[in-house]
């Protein structure tokens, strides 16, 4: 495994949530606080910048084109021909989108928090095709990393402020059994955003950590990647193939920013990712 290398070298207030697109053989990624969508083709370096006129937490390619975003007042669609549509409007003053996944049956988990970090203001949301929202957790406090075990058995789950990953079973509609994969010790950073691995090992971006880590099934570390920024936020797994580990990372609240803090980073042959399945909407 070789180092890593700078994919999108740029100066991103709060990057976040790598998504490999395989339609379009892209990377998404969205700056939150900048409210855009941003894309990136490895091949050929092309990059697009989209506006989401607020702020943004997540996007997701869609099974027939287009993107679902999460945002500060809801789950939106963008379709390609740029038309744009809300799924589910639900906007609560003080409370912006944060990190989202689609499980394997194509529904939109998104994730929600205070501006303020308020304990337990944010909100974990199941939303079908339809527009159909079900409440999966609503004592939140920073909703991160979202993810499923390649059997489709296991969610992996993270609120920032706990130090932990947390695994729940999986029905395919609700989750239960929520109990601790890993902690993140004193002084390590905090988990932020995930990716599980065609091993089904867990990989956790480390904010103010400045590294990614690899958790086996077990709960036990077996590797860290170390960064040149300290703000890591999240990673995901592209390319051809599916094995180049994409790290996002901020600028956010630093006073002293490192040359790549906010850039988009990639390790080559990192390990071997998951297809991820595009939302059904």
């Amino acid at each position: 495994m070789s180092g890593y290398e700078v994919a999108v070298e740029t100066r991103a207030e709060l990057g976040e949530g790598p998504t490999w697109d395989p339609a379009g053989a892209r990377l998404l990624w969205v700056d939150v606080l900048a409210s855009r969508v941003h894309t990136y083709d490895p091949a050929t370096g092309h990059r697009t910048v989209h506006d989401t006129g607020q702020h943004v937490g997540a996007a997701k390619p869609r099974t027939h084109g287009g993107l679902a975003l999460n945002l500060r007042d809801g789950v939106a669609l963008l379709d390609p021909d740029g038309a744009f549509r809300w799924l589910h409007r639900d906007p609560v003053p003080g409370r912006r989108a944060n990190d989202a996944a689609v499980a394997p049956d194509g529904a939109l988990w998104a994730g929600t928090m205070r501006y303020d970090e308020a304990p337990g203001g944010g909100t974990l949301t199941r939303l079908a095709g339809d527009g159909t929202a079900e409440p999966i957790l609503t004592d939140v406090t920073v909703s991160n990393g979202i993810g499923w075990s390649p059997d489709g058995t296991l969610m992996y789950y993270i609120d920032s402020p706990t130090r932990r990953i947390d695994v729940f079973d999986y029905d395919g509609d609700g989750v239960r059994d929520r109990r601790t994969l890993a902690v993140i010790e004193d002084g390590a950073g905090f988990p932020d955003g995930l990716t599980v691995d065609a091993a089904g090992c867990v990989w956790v971006a480390l904010w103010d950590g400045g590294a990614v880590r690899r958790y086996t099934p077990s709960g036990a570390l077996d590797r860290e990647i170390r960064l040149p920024a300290p703000r890591t936020t999240a990673c995901a797994f592209g390319g051809p193939g599916l094995t180049d580990l994409y790290v996002t990372t901020a600028r956010v609240g630093l006073t002293a920013p490192t040359p790549l803090s906010g850039s988009v980073l990639v390790v080559p042959g990192a390990g071997e990712g998951l297809p991820q399945p595009p939302f059904k909407g």
